[in-house]
This record gives C-alpha cells, structure tokens and sequence, in this order.
C-alpha cells in the first residue's frame, strides 16, 4: 500500500476481526447493504503523520483510517487543517471524509457540492478544512483524531496531507495574509488581552471578487464554514475589499472567539454577476459546475476599539458644542438689553421719539436712522413716484391715471415708464366716486373680517378692491397687509399645530420600526441589514452605531433654542401690542411666528428622525431621514414669501399637502425610479407643469382662475400684448425672478431626465435646495436695490451660516455608505473616524448642517429688522 505510515492489513483467518465487520455490515441501511459490490470489506488503519502527503486508493471494499496524535497545551492553541484532492472522476460517487476527534466530528464528501441561487450546485475537487480545537484543563494532554476514507465506487484515488496551521491565534494589531476558496474556507482564533473590553476586526482584500463573508463565532464546535451554513451562528457580514465588525468581550463568556473567512459560490450577493451556467443537450440540469479555482487574497488585522473614557468624552464634547450656542444667546442678550438702556437714557435726554430695535431677541426701542448716520427711508428712489411721497395715496391715485411716473433706483437717473392706462382705466369708472386713497389708506380695525363691512355690498366688491390692490404695478406691504392680524395668527399658527401632529403620528411608528430592526440584527447577526460605516461604529448597549445618533443631537438643542428665541421676540412683541406701540402696528414686516414655530419644531424633528435613520440606515427607512428636510426646504421659501407677502400667503393646509405629495414621490421615485424611464418622463412633465402653474400664481398675486377658458385667456393675452402691440412685463422685477426660477427648473427636469440619477431622494432634494436659494438670492439683491440695508447681526448669520454650509457639504458628499449598492459595495466606501476616534465625516455633516440650519432660520428671522421703524407703505413688494 503507498504511503509511508505504518498500516496493519486485517487478513480473513482473523476470526474476531472478521465477526465485527460483518456485525458493521449487517448493521448497515438495507438501501446501503444492496449497493455493496461483494459480501467483503478491508478496513486498514494507519498511523500517520503531520505535514505528510498521502496518495492512496479507496473501494466499495476497502475503507482506510488515518491515526493522527498531537499534544495540546492549555495556554497555547494550535490549528489543524485537513486537505484533501480526489483525482478519480466520479461526481455521482463521491468520496467521504470523516474526521473523529474529541468533542466533534467533521464529515465531508469530495467532491464537495454546494448550491448558489436557483438550486445551482457547484462542484470542488479540492477541500480544506480546519478541524475544531477542543479546550484542555491539563497543561499538556495528547489528543488523538482519525480520518476515515470511505467511497461505493470500485476505485477512487486521492491525496490526504494534515498540517497544522502557523498563526492561528492572531495577535493584536499585527496583520497576517492568508488565501481562502468556496472549498477551503479558513478561520482563526482571537483571545481578548486583559484590559480590553474591544477590538474591530477588520479584514481586506485587493481584489472585490469573489464574495466572500466574514463570521465571528463563539469558540464552539462544530465551527460553521461553508457557504451554506455560515450564517447559522454569529455575527456575519458579505465583502467585497473590505469588512470590520466590532466585537465585545462582554458577547463570549470565554473571552475568545474565532474570525471565519468564507469564500461564496456566486458573486450575486456582492453586486456581482451570475456566472454562465452551461447548459448542453446531454447535460443534465441538476448536473454540478466546476468552478475550478475560485481563490481570494485576504488580510486581517485585529485592533483594539475605543474605551468607556471616549465616549464620555466624545458625549461631553456633543453637549458642550451645542450648549455654548445657548451661552452664547443668553450673552448677547444680555448685551442688547444693556445697550437698550443706554439708548432709552440717551433718547430721555434728547426728548426724541423712541424707536424699535432690531436686535436677535426682538428688544423694541432703536434711535432713528438719521441719528445713526444712515439716510431716512423717505429718500429710497426704487418704485417712487414723482412727488416723492414713495407709495402715497397721491401717488397711487395718479399711478391709477394713465400718468407718466418716474420709475428710478438709488444712485441711478430717474427714467419715465407710462403705466398702462387701459387697464387701470375701468378700474377707476368702476369705483365711482370712491377714492383710492381710502383703499389704499384704510386703517385696519380689530375686527375678524378683513376689510370694513360698511364699505362694500357685496362679496363681489370686495373681491373687485383685491384685484385693485394686488394688480397695481408697484405694490408696497401695507397694500398686501390688510387682513386683520388676530386672523393671519390664528391661520400661521396652524402651521405649528399641524407640524406637531404630524411629527407625533410619525415619529411612534417609526421608532417602533427602527427598534424592531436592531433587535433583528442582534439575534439574527446579519450585519448586511444596516448600511453602517463600519470602520467607525461604536455600539452602546443594544444600538450599533451610538456615534451616529449621538451627533444628531445638534438638531434638537439648537431647534429648541430658536424656539426659545421665537417666544421671547413674540412677548416682546405682545407688550409692544399692548402698549399700544405706533411702530409694532404700523412699522416694518407684519411680524406672524407661527412659521417660525414651524420652522423650529421642523429642526427638532429632523434631529430625531435622523436618528431613528442611523439606528438601522437601509433602503426601507431612507425617507425617515429627508422627510422633514422637505418640509423645511417649503417652509423657509413659504416664510420668505409671507414677509412681503402676508395676506396671500398658502394655507398651512395647501402647504403641507403639496410637501405630502413631493414625500410620495420621493418614495416612488426610489422604489420605482431606477432605469424606469416612464418614471422620469412623467415626473419631469409634472415638474414642469408645477413650475408653470406657480409662476402663474406668484406673477399674478393669485388674481387668476385656472377653468376651461384659462386656453382663451392666454392666447388673448399673447395677441394684444406680443402681436398687436409689442409691451414689456408689467411686473418686471417678479418676472425677472419667474424666468431665473424656470431655466433652473427646467434645466433640472431635463438633467433628471437625461441621466436618471440613483439617488432620487437627494435629486429630489437638491430641487427644493436650488429653489429656496435662488429665491433667497433675489430677496436680497431685491432688499439691497429698494434702498434698505442689513443690519450687523444678520449680516454675520449670512456671511458665517455660508461658511459652515460650505464645509458641511464637503464632509457630506463624503459618501462614507450608500444603501443604492450591496452591503459589500457600500463597505468599500467605509473610513475611519476622524474626530476624537469617534465621529465620523457624517457625523461632522451632522454637526455642522444643524449649526447652518440654525444660522440660516436666524437670517430669515432678523433679515428685516433694519425696517422696524419704516411704515408699511414705504416698504415694497418684491
């Protein structure tokens, strides 16, 4: 017999021998016993050796044992790896390999047969497997395992070599490089040092494929390690070119655990492609595809994780960031409340009028303009009239006249622009003998009705007075500030109420949710469930990645320090009212916080929903963490418009529904949308009907009916305004705004269209972001040529919220995971943390973007301050 260990052959004249193989053979299944060539078998038994080769044969007739021994000591682990290669072609009767050892029994057949998707099986001629350690108390004991060779065909050769396995145990922070088959999986043994509590393991690779999987088992035996059963205990996730998975001393009681490396069938689960799976006429389709040498390179490295210290630190440092913004509050309102003294001190002993502030907390009492150095508001040259009296009744009654107005801007000549008097015409027949200066001028009652009952006799004529107002050519605050203020604060402030309701119904469900999807995690072990940035996520007790939720607490705080600054503005606000204050009734932006509320409530809310997000990020809860990024996109633009707009401003009711829809097709977009071109095309065609349909809104104040004559009405006007007579834009300023808003969004309907990005949700987002800042843009070049200002404060939020947007969109388009890949294509993007070794780039997105929120709510809240003291009819529309 070959080989060079010593055999014992059993001959037929040994009697005793002889009686217990055939007890074996009659004890054998009856299905078994009929496919045995002859009533004989030869069992021979072998005493072998390590790292020997042994080339043998095996029959129907002939079973050999192979005796191996070793010694184990109890503070040194050794690894033992059996590899076999069957180089007989029987695929139908396979070879069977069955090691025996203390506590454990291994069994394989060659060739091995392992199944990918479809029930496809795929065939290995070459198996390796590391056999499990079993533990010792004795400080050194002689442990003996067996293999047995078995096979039903006549005569089947392979090779057998044992060996044992150099760097089993792996040691911290020192990298070891190993190669690993579907067939010949490895796994290696870590014991935690003392003192530490965790470490990451983390594994790379060269090359992304073929998938393989990393596992983290307890020290038990058997020791999962094929692909078909990987999953059944421990931790596990699939890798491409990179892995990491953090593990804690406190989930082994034996303080050790094995690291598995597993090489896939198919590379589907990876991101990769199906293998061809030949197919022929005389081929069967359950027959096993060899897929010949299917290796991958891998590395490993063992590193110790963060302790206890850095995440208090880590926590202190969070609160400390957002906290100072409080102190830093707190100081500058003490600072506003001390020079407000000073200045009612200095205005005492000047015997001059009082005016308001415009300070961050809303303090009331300012000295005038003129004092301070800067030219009265009365001097403004944009949209003034040639009397000077900028929005008088005069003005306006001789605007209505056919006149020839000046129509001018600061620093530049006066130029004549003969407003159309064909239309404003039968506007003045059909008032009669009433002034305009009385429409204009009427001074609003606290009443709940928005105009005087005893001037008009019909709803007719008070929806005739709307369109006299808002289709002026030049419109000032006051003309679109009629309504009384008890009705506009009762109506913004069910933009609060409608945003809380909303945010309890939908923050339960949805913390419920995430937490299902932890504990799913934590039983199952699939790490492929959560799009983590593994390099750097620190669990906390039941929750994976505590660094991601912990960094959204920006939101919160600074949402509820904005509220906080909201409440004290509206007191102040309140006493002014109640003082009976001229300037808080007839000077300056109409102040309504209900918005404001909204606004800050939106924050919080973004700042919890993010976190339920991170608990679990994947492709089913994406919309927890852009949801409320929509709304305070739409609530930013509807308050930058309720400032000069605050009468025909949307109902809290319109908004919301239409921020509903846009989250319905944020969804569809990302369940449906990828490579759906029907999708596109039809979400490119309502965009732009939107476009058009609010252009139309904004342009004509709402003073426009959408009914079966709308087609009439639009030719009529193409005909005596571009072919009858060629005339420029009425309202050329809100033209100027409509056609920049277009281009953009027309622009971003064809780039969507075109090339169809993956990330609809941020596509989706992206349109709302471009929207408010080209918006915002021209408020302020707006604000600038009207001839007003911006004060200090708001200038730093301005200049110091641009910056820190700047750097938050660097770390954010970052991409540290995508859930639009695989698990393992979303590893590949993985870094470590770069901030205390503990936050991550997106955590410092987190950061950052709560503070530049935070600074962009208080640009919109102090923008207009500069007109506390400025009446409403000097303040114009844009």
């Amino acid at each position: 017999m070959p080989g060079t260990g010593a055999a014992r052959v059993l001959p037929t004249w040994a009697l005793p021998t002889w009686v217990l193989l055939a007890w074996v053979l009659l004890a054998l299944p009856p299905s078994l016993a009929q496919t045995q060539p002859s009533g004989r078998r030869w069992v021979t038994e072998k005493e072998a050796r390590f790292d020997t080769t042994y080339t043998d044969w095996v029959g129907a007739d002939l079973i050999n044992i192979y005796a191996f021994n070793h010694s184990v000591r109890r503070n040194r682990t050794e690894g033992v790896r059996v590899s076999v290669n069957v180089l007989s072609d029987h695929k139908d009767l396979p070879v069977l390999f069955v090691v025996r050892q203390k506590e454990a029994v291994v069994s394989f057949q060659v060739p091995l047969i392992l199944r990918g998707l479809y029930q496809r099986k795929y065939a290995y001629q070459e198996v390796s497997r590391t056999l499990c350690q079993p533990q010792t108390k004795a400080e050194v004991e002689t442990q003996h395992f067996y293999v047995d060779v078995s096979t039903l065909s006549l005569n089947a050769s392979y090779q057998l070599r044992v060996t044992r396995v150099e760097n089993f145990v792996l040691r911290t922070n020192e990298r070891f490089s190993f190669n690993a088959t579907a067939a010949q999986p490895q796994y290696f043994k870590y014991k935690f040092p003392e003192g530490l509590d965790s470490v990451i393991v983390k594994v790379t690779s060269a090359m992304a494929f073929p998938c393989s999987v990393i596992s983290i088992q307890d020290i038990l035996c058997p020791v999962y390690d094929l692909d078909n059963n990987v999953a059944f205990i421990g931790m596990y996730q699939t890798m491409t070119k990179k892995a990491a998975i953090t593990v804690q001393k406190k989930d082994f009681p034996s303080n050790s655990f094995y690291v598995v490396v597993v090489v896939k069938t198919e590379d589907e689960a990876c991101g990769g492609a199906l293998p061809y799976y030949p197919l022929s006429k005389n081929a069967s389709p359950d027959e096993p595809v060899d897929q010949h040498n299917r290796q991958k390179m891998l590395e490993v490295t063992v590193s110790p994780a963060i302790t206890s210290e850095a995440y208090v630190s880590s926590m202190l440092f969070c609160l400390g960031i957002f906290l100072s913004f409080y102190v830093l509050t707190l100081l500058i309102a003490c600072w506003e409340s001390c020079r407000q003294q000073k200045r009612k001190g200095l205005l005492a002993a000047m015997d001059s009028p009082s005016l308001d502030t415009a300070s961050l907390l809303g303090h009331a009492r300012s000295i005038p303009d003129s004092f301070l150095g800067h030219a009265p508001y009365d001097s403004y040259g944009y949209g003034s009239f040639g009397n000077g009296s900028s929005g008088s009744t005069e003005g306006i009654t001789d605007s209505m006249g056919s006149a020839e107005v000046p129509y001018g801007y600061v620093g530049q000549e006066q130029f004549k622009r003969r407003t159309p008097s064909a239309l404003m015409r039968p506007l003045s027949i059909a008032m009669g003998e009433r002034s305009l200066e009385n429409v204009a001028g009427r001074p609003r009652l606290d009443s709940l009705s928005s105009v005087e009952e005893d001037d008009y006799d019909t709803l007719a004529d008070i929806d005739y007075d709307k369109n006299v107002i808002r289709t002026k050519q030049y419109l000032c605050v006051a003309d679109l500030a009629r309504k009384d203020k008890r009705v506009l604060r009762k109506k913004y402030q069910i933009y609060f109420w409608n945003i809380a309701t909303i945010a309890v119904f939908y923050a339960l469900p949805v913390i419920q949710l995430v937490i299902t999807y932890q504990t799913v995690v934590n039983v199952t072990g699939n790490q492929d469930i959560c799009y983590y940035n593994f390099l750097c996520a620190h669990p906390l007790g039941n929750l994976s990645a505590f660094n991601n939720i912990l960094s959204n607490l920006g939101y919160v705080l600074l949402g509820l320090l904005f509220l906080l600054i909201i409440l004290q503005r509206e007191i102040n606000y309140n006493r002014a009212l109640m003082r009976n204050d001229t300037h808080a009734l007839e000077c300056g932006i109409p102040k309504h916080f209900g918005l404001f509320y909204a606004m800050g409530t939106a924050l919080m809310m973004e700042g919890l929903l993010s976190a339920c997000y991170h608990v679990c990020p994947n492709y089913t809860n994406f919309q927890f963490d852009t949801s409320f990024m929509y709304m305070i996109a739409g609530l930013c633009m509807l308050k930058l418009y309720q400032k000069r707009h605050p009468d025909i401003n949307a109902s809290a009711y319109s908004a919301y529904a239409c921020l509903a829809l846009v989250i319905f097709f944020s969804v569809v977009g990302v369940v449906f949308g990828k490579g759906n071109t029907a999708f596109w095309i039809v979400f490119s065609v309502i965009h732009i009907v939107a476009t058009l349909l609010l252009s139309t809104q904004l342009y004509y104040m709402g003073r426009w009916k959408l009914d079966s004559g709308i087609l009439r009405r639009i030719l009529h006007v193409l005909y005596t305004d571009c072919v009858r007579q060629c005339s420029g834009p009425m309202y050329v300023d809100r033209m100027v705004l409509l056609v920049m808003g277009n281009i953009v969004n027309w622009s971003l309907a064809a780039y969507g269209l075109i090339v169809r990005p993956n990330d609809f949700a941020s596509y989706l987002l992206a349109i709302g972001i471009c929207n408010l800042l080209l918006y915002f843009a021209f408020y302020i070049i707006m604000k600038l040529r009207s001839g007003e200002r911006i004060k200090l404060i708001p200038l730093l939020c301005i200049v110091g919220t641009s910056v820190v947007w700047g750097f938050a969109l660097f770390f954010f388009f970052q991409g540290l995971s995508t859930w639009q890949k695989t698990p393992a294509e979303s590893r590949e993007h993985n870094r470590d943390c770069i901030l205390l070794d503990f936050f991550d780039d997106h955590d410092i997105w987190h950061f950052l973007s709560s503070i530049a929120m935070f600074g962009s709510f208080l640009v919109l809240l102090t923008l207009d301050d500069d007109l506390d003291c400025v009446q409403r009819d000097k303040i114009y529309v844009f």
